[in-house]
């Protein structure tokens, strides 16, 4: 199921049911189109995540701890300016539209009591977030600003009076009677799932599809009895939240889906159904963003190394003629005296070959017999040194591959402050160039923030997802006896169980963690090596991340990202 007009309505109940009355203390932007507010409830504090993203918009109560930037956007200040200390009397939905207004009560700057609009609207890429001064209907400010350029009829920009999205030719399927569904419905015309969609507000495609199936394919009337059923448990706020997951795609929804048979998990809230599934998603979506030139870099960086290996290998195979250089001069130096001068070619005796052979050797005519023969050595000391030069560079070539390949795979599973750390990394190593500070000034950078889970016997275990924390891991934070982990000859994280003491399925938990961030966590019997940490060591000179290790010992798994989930839910 998709944020629909159904899904709104249980979001809307269920955060009105939470926050009503609660007091915000704290604004957030973490990321450009996402909100997090800090409510004081019922004397606990409630985080309300808003996020206008084009392919995951929606709201809802959350656990998760996002960073504020450095530098809060501007939309972010006038909100704080607006609605901080201020308390929200209601939260209301358009009819069965997905579009949510949080009535937040404050007081203005000479402490008159004022009231905002908070409008959130969930439209895909058209979706916003709107601050409305409720007296004027005066637009404060937008997350996104719609100027009149684009649309004349709905202008999105500060000081504009408000207009609502245009209202759609739909009835609202809450206030339909089983008459008014039967004169939408043309069973001669076929696909009754859309026309449903098509007729009523809020029905998403697969909640069509769900009443078409539990009336049995059957008559007009039958369908029209399932659908006012349905609706019914809409108006009362009978909600299931569930997570349906069929051959690999997973679907969300608070009605139970009976025509699709699959992996189900029940939540007790749809706020935290929401938070569950969106785990990863959104912060993927966001990160391909941000890091796709980054990944690109690379990728060309790896493709520029791979050509260069190509050439470094011809060369290595021109280099292996050398020997005939030396062979030539030798030869051609024992018998000088039977050159006159002019010749192109001689043909002597071969004192190398044990038949006792001849061999014929090109001359240059317009050098003397010695300086042909030097011409011979002198060849035969540049591919010589060019042989030794071209396997030395063969081997660092793959060495930087193996590097790049590294912080691809890194990039897979990066959140934002983890692609800041790795581009601060390719800046250090020389490979871009070093953003400058918007007010000029050098700033210390802090600490690699590391990942921290938890076993199911309760011991921590923790994980670097890139360079910067591995090494920050590896060489600061773990202690010598602590257990390392690192994927066997594959790129991946490093992982260190922070204990010297625990039992062979904190092990495997632990192996699971560095098999899922790896290039390998799609696949099965995944190899992990694990060591103490006093037998992990980096070379001098070597890349970033990279480490010997000794003495390790093997374990196989399979990397499962519910596991993997529940240990980090566990920390």
């Amino acid at each position: 199921m998709s944020f629909d007009g159904i899904m709104t309505r249980a979001v809307v109940h269920e955060c009105d049911e939470t926050l009503s009355n609660g007091r915000i203390t704290k604004i957030k932007q973490p990321f450009k189109t996402d909100l997090l507010l800090t409510v004081r409830a019922n004397r606990k504090n409630y985080q309300l995540l808003i996020s206008a993203n084009p392919n995951f918009s929606r709201f809802h109560i959350t656990d998760k701890k996002l960073e504020n930037p450095a530098e809060p956007p501007m939309f972010c200040m006038i909100l704080r300016k607006h609605l901080e200390s201020g308390f929200i009397k209601e939260i209301r939905q358009q009819g069965m539209e997905r579009i949510v207004t949080f009535v937040i009560e404050g007081k203005d700057e000479i402490g008159d009591k004022a009231t905002k609009l908070l409008i959130v609207e969930i439209m895909g890429k058209h979706s916003n977030i709107i601050l409305v001064d409720e007296k004027t209907n005066h637009i404060l400010d937008s997350m996104k600003h719609l100027p009149p350029s684009v649309n004349r009829h709905r202008t999105i920009l500060p000081g504009r009076e408000y207009v609502a999205p245009p209202a759609q030719d739909k009835l609202d399927p809450l206030m339909a009677e089983k008459e008014d569904v039967l004169k939408k419905l043309d069973m001669n015309q076929g696909k009754v799932d859309r026309q449903l969609v098509q007729s009523f507000t809020g029905i998403s495609p697969q909640t069509a599809r769900e009443i078409i199936h539990r009336s049995g394919l059957g008559s007009a009337e039958k369908i029209a009895s399932t659908f006012t059923s349905i609706m019914q448990e809409i108006k009362e706020h009978t909600y299931h939240p569930q997570t349906i997951e069929v051959n690999g795609k997973e679907y969300y929804t608070v009605l139970p889906l009976t025509h699709l048979q699959g992996r189900q998990s029940e939540f007790d809230s749809v706020s935290e159904m929401l938070e569950r599934f969106h785990t990863g998603k959104a912060e993927r979506d966001r990160v391909k963003q941000q890091a796709h030139d980054l990944e690109r870099f690379l990728r060309n960086e790896w493709e520029k190394n791979k050509k260069k290996i190509k050439k470094l290998e011809q060369s290595v195979q021109k280099a292996t003629k050398a020997d005939d250089f030396q062979k030539y001069g030798e030869l051609l130096t024992a018998n000088l005296h039977m050159i006159q001068g002019g010749e192109k070619e001689i043909e002597v005796i071969d004192y190398y070959d044990e038949e006792g052979g001849t061999l014929t050797i090109p001359l240059d005519p317009e050098k003397s017999p010695s300086e042909n023969a030097q011409h011979f050595f002198r060849r035969y000391n540049k591919l010589k040194t060019s042989y030794s030069k071209g396997k030395e560079q063969i081997e660092e070539t793959k060495q930087e591959m193996a590097y790049l390949e590294q912080l691809i795979q890194q990039l897979e599973s990066a959140s934002t402050q983890d692609i800041g750390e790795i581009r601060e990394e390719l800046a250090d190593q020389g490979y871009i160039k070093k953003r400058p500070q918007k007010d000029g000034r050098k700033r210390k950078p802090g600490k690699p923030s590391l990942e921290k889970y938890k076993s199911s016997e309760g011991v921590d275990i923790l994980v670097g997802k890139n360079n910067k924390q591995n090494e920050f891991l590896t060489n600061r934070v773990a202690h010598k006896e602590d257990t390392w982990l690192h994927t066997k000859d594959i790129p991946g994280s490093h992982v260190v169980i922070r204990s010297d003491s625990y039992n062979e399925e904190t092990l495997l938990e632990a192996g699971n963690i560095a098999a899922f961030f790896s290039k390998a966590k799609s696949s099965a019997s995944v190899p992990v090596d694990y060591t103490k940490v006093k037998h992990v060591h980096k070379p001098n000179g070597a890349k970033p991340g990279f480490v010997t290790y000794e003495q390790q010992s093997t374990i196989f798994v399979t990397p499962d990202e519910d596991l993997v989930l529940r240990l980090r839910d566990n920390s």
